[in-house]
């Protein structure tokens, strides 16, 4: 996967976040990222990484992102490993 690839598979992650609010504050709690923060930052492939690992997280969250945009579970996951940070990272 390219990294363009990938930061679109985040961008729709972040806009499945957004559009639910309960998601939204439990990112916000777990990425301890402002609103604004995210606004001014959300096409960093660093904060794009963040939203991908926040739906990895959680198996439930992560099919219904996928369910909700069309997606092959595995694919955020791969997406993951594109961007920055992802070659580090381990879910358990």
């Amino acid at each position: 996967m390219k990294p363009e690839q990938a930061e679109i598979i985040a961008i729709q992650a972040l806009g499945h976040i957004a559009g639910d609010d309960e998601l939204l504050f439990a990112f916000f709690d777990i990425t301890g990222l402002a609103p604004d923060d995210l606004r001014a930052r959300a096409g960093e492939p660093e904060i794009l990484g963040g939203v991908l690992d926040f739906l990895l997280m959680d198996e439930a969250r992560l099919l219904a992102f996928c369910d909700a945009v069309d997606l092959r579970p595995e694919l955020p996951g791969i997406a993951r490993k594109v961007l920055p940070g992802g070659e580090e990272v381990h879910w358990t």
